[in-house]
């Protein structure tokens, strides 16, 4: 966003109001300065606004089955490590990717798999080696703050405190929307399992975490063309509003399809 100084919006009202009307050139200059600056404050309420979202976003929980690496939330059976996920992203679809902003939804959503594939005890060469090209295509600077490399789809604030220096806040919200409907959908393929280990407060956190993605999605789009589809393609997840683990499964199967299609439209 360009910056604009008081002085010069005085400075061009002052020249608008000399010339009068007679100059119809030097009247749309002046005008069009002033919408700048409206513009300016708008674009300025709104990365409040956001700033605001990712620090609450910062606070909840992520998906307990998504940490069960570390802290053993999801046991699976040695029956139920047989039958193979089928429904994980194939790593060879980042060959599709051609905008940075794929690149960046593809990151996070591949990261979310990956982590699904090692709970199955299935490789994750192919998941590594794909994660790390896509890093290196980004060339994100934000990703050398981060103190594990592994945690991007996890958009923490250390992670958005970091994109917003280096002028890539935008990005962020491509990596929390894919990696949050990537969970979503994952957690869809059996609710019982997935969300055994859900409370009603991580069942809560996690569909307030869709509302204010949505929310930031949406404000944001107006200004970036990359967002826009995103913001449509999740616009139908606002049907989740869980407060409790029932509420969630009920809801999560309900709109089953809705997320089906979000991820389809995410994972280009």
């Amino acid at each position: 966003m360009k910056k604009l100084s008081i002085l010069a919006v005085a400075f061009a009202a002052l020249a608008f109001a000399a010339c009068g009307n007679k100059n119809a050139k030097n009247a749309e200059s002046a005008d069009s300065v002033v919408k700048t600056f409206e513009q300016e404050q708008i674009e300025a309420s709104i990365k409040m606004h956001v700033d605001s979202l990712a620090s609450e976003i910062g606070k909840l929980k992520h998906m307990p089955f998504m940490q069960s690496n570390a802290d053993g939330t999801v046991k699976l059976t040695k029956e139920e490590l047989q039958v193979k996920p089928d429904y994980l992203l194939n790593p060879s679809v980042a060959e599709n990717a051609t905008t940075l902003a794929e690149k960046y939804r593809l990151l996070s959503a591949l990261d979310i798999d990956r982590r699904v594939a090692k709970l199955y005890e299935m490789p994750t060469e192919d998941y590594d080696k794909v994660i790390t090209k896509l890093a290196a295509d980004i060339d994100d600077p934000s990703f050398k703050n981060l103190d594990d490399t592994n945690t991007i789809s996890e958009t923490s604030q250390t992670l958005y405190n970091s994109m917003n220096e280096n002028g890539r806040i935008n990005y962020f919200w491509q990596l929390a929307a894919s990696s949050m409907v990537e969970q979503l959908y994952v957690a869809s393929q059996n609710t019982d399992k997935f969300l055994a280990s859900f409370t009603d407060e991580t069942a809560a956190n996690t569909t307030f975490r869709v509302v204010l993605i949505l929310d930031a999605l949406d404000r944001l789009s107006e200004y970036d063309a990359d967002i826009k589809p995103v913001a449509e393609a999740l616009a139908p997840l606002d049907v989740l509003n869980a407060t409790s683990v029932q509420e969630l499964k009920n809801q999560i199967a309900d709109a089953q399809d809705k997320i089906a299609a979000a991820r389809a439209a995410l994972a280009k």
